[in-house]
């Protein structure tokens, strides 16, 4: 268990604070640890088109320096996370959703930050304008079946983890789990002629 005998706020702007513990580890050897406090959870859409595609966003990340394919994400700013959500989908792909069911929670980089989210499902899309791509650093917005989404993330396409985590509910809610047994080699089972 770990244990925090003193703290101290490293940095703080409205979005994050940043705050150094003096701390005990499980191990009952004193230590030091940083941790990143986002201030409002965030959200992440995962948009099902009619025909069973998943709307994506490629951003043009400053942190890593490189763009990558994502589900359309932000933080909340203080408001009702599902006004946040349905705000985030407009923003970034003007598009709006009829349905929404929340399916599921997830911590961001917990090793190091304490950044909640919900996950929401979008269904029932519209096309409303109103998008915001430059500002939000998205350089293409599109559509992509589930067949090609998988071999991009076999490929090493996207690699942003809350999207693959959001995704991953996402196949859990739709019950695109297909459960299959063992494979067995060619013609096992089979009785000769």
């Amino acid at each position: 268990m770990w244990t925090t005998t003193a703290t101290r706020t490293a940095y703080e702007n409205p979005w994050i604070r940043v705050r150094e513990d003096q701390v005990v580890r499980p191990d009952g050897r004193p230590g030091l640890y940083g941790v990143v406090e986002v201030r409002s959870p965030a959200v992440f859409v995962v948009p099902v088109t009619a025909a069973g595609e998943v709307v994506l966003v490629t951003v043009d990340r400053y942190t890593t320096g490189r763009a990558t394919p994502e589900v359309p994400a932000g933080g909340s700013d203080g408001e009702d996370l599902l006004e946040a959500a349905r705000r985030e989908l407009r923003e970034e792909t003007g598009l709006a959703a009829a349905s929404w069911r929340p399916i599921g929670a997830v911590d961001s980089l917990n090793g190091v930050a304490a950044a909640p989210g919900q996950v929401y499902l979008a269904t029932d899309l519209t096309e409303v304008g109103g998008r915001e791509t430059e500002a939000e650093g998205i350089t293409d917005v599109r559509r992509v079946p589930w067949a090609e989404l998988v071999a991009m993330i076999g490929r090493g396409e996207v690699t942003d983890n809350e999207t693959l985590g959001a995704l991953m509910l996402a196949v859990v809610a739709l019950d695109r789990v297909r459960t299959q047994g063992p494979s067995s080699p060619a013609g096992a089972g089979r009785s000769a002629a």
